[in-house]
């Protein structure tokens, strides 16, 4: 199916959200939302140039400079809230507050906005003033120490705790709470932190833990590479297939098409003490061909075995160009928007765009007059308006 191009296209279409521009996990929540279809207006503070920013996360959203230490730009953002259902804020708990935009200010203008905060450690709790990353949050969370090899725990990049935990979890609850307030005609603030998201993904670890079925040790357990059938081995050139037959009939099939299944050390796989002579013999087994080898014997079959791929392999894979997997926003490529949707499909991303402020404002109920006024004043602009200037900290 054909992506549609062109704002306002996908399930979310007429959705308007107000962002408060910020870094990592908030942003990634208001690209999710405009890649479906959402209007999301995106305050910039000034000096900002998103443009210059390889993390920038600002496709399908249009851009507005408003200097939030003036009251005038305080008044302006109130105003967009008014016509908005809902917005999505990255501070520090209190910062949005002391700026005058906090939820008692947001919601006395609309009160059926859904106001959604991103943080790290939560609105509340002994750390919640605390700097922090990523890593951070997910330490405290057990994840952490599950991720890596026995020696020491291996940061899963930013997955876990800003994407996952974060601006995902934030995004499905801001639907959920948009849902309720189109029901009831009241909206709610959504405090989404990334501890509570990054355990909330651990969940099935939980229980097999509760069961017995699970240890604190890394690299000992079944999905965390302990299990010589679930993880990834080195092939002849150097590169890594990704092996997780799991089940029996799977299983059957990986040692079917590998030549195993007359060897009796791979009759019970989850026999614990077979582990580490199972995981020798694959490790020689794999290391004596390249890994296209094995992927031609392996790769489409039930044995599920697949190619560990860098970035760049990963976009000219067979199986990711037939889906659209990957797709060309602004000269470089980028993930396409997921997930897929038969009758309301979302349009191909755009880069973000930042139009004239009097273009912008009008669609949301602003006169041209009094933007005009706020912009020869200083206090609106579009991105790469005037020289960078401190902003709101985060």
């Amino acid at each position: 199916m054909t992506a549609p191009v062109g704002p306002g296209s996908g399930p979310l279409a007429g959705l308007r959200v107000v962002e408060l521009a910020g870094l990592g996990p908030a942003p990634f929540c208001a690209m999710l939302l405009a890649d479906l279809g959402a209007e999301v207006l995106r305050v910039l503070r000034p000096g900002t140039r998103p443009d210059e920013d390889p993390t920038d996360l600002g496709r399908n959203r249009s851009n507005l400079v408003v200097d939030l230490r003036r009251p005038e730009g305080v008044a302006l953002v109130l105003d967009l809230v008014a016509g908005a259902e809902a917005l999505i804020e990255g501070f520090r708990p209190g910062v949005t507050e002391r700026l005058g935009l906090g939820p008692e200010a947001c919601l006395a203008r609309q009160p059926a906005l859904v106001y959604g905060r991103m943080t790290g450690w939560g609105q509340h709790g002994p750390l919640a003033q605390a700097a922090g990353h990523d890593l951070n949050y997910i330490a405290i969370s057990g994840v952490l120490h599950a991720v890596g090899e026995a020696a020491r725990p291996v940061p899963p990049l930013n997955l876990v705790g800003d994407f996952g935990g974060g601006g995902l979890l934030l995004a499905f609850g801001l639907v959920c709470a948009l849902l309720e307030a189109r029901r009831s005609g009241q909206g709610q603030v959504v405090d989404a932190a990334m501890t509570d998201g990054a355990a909330l993904l651990s969940a099935m670890m939980f229980n097999f833990k509760a069961a017995g079925r699970w240890s604190n040790r890394r690299a000992d357990n079944l999905l965390d590479g302990g299990a010589p059938f679930y993880g990834t081995y080195a092939c002849a050139d150097g590169r890594f297939v990704a092996i997780g037959p799991l089940e029996p009939a799977f299983w059957a099939e990986f040692r079917r098409r590998c030549g195993l299944d007359g060897d009796p050390l791979f009759d019970r796989p989850h026999e614990r003490s077979r582990w580490p002579a199972m995981r020798a013999r694959l490790e020689a087994l794999f290391a004596s061909r390249s890994r296209d080898d094995w992927c031609a014997l392996l790769e489409g079959s039930d044995a599920c075995v697949a190619p560990v791929l860098d970035w760049d392999e990963a976009v000219a894979h067979p199986h990711n160009r037939a889906r659209g997997t990957h797709v060309e926003v602004g000269g470089h490529l980028q993930p396409a928007p997921a997930p897929r949707f038969s009758r309301t499909p979302a349009a191909q991303p755009q880069p973000g765009r930042s139009p004239a402020p009097a273009e912008l404002l009008a669609g949301w109920g602003i006169e041209a007059g009094r933007c005009a006024a706020l912009q020869a004043a200083g206090v609106v602009g579009r991105v790469g308006d005037g020289p960078a200037r401190p902003g709101v900290a985060g």
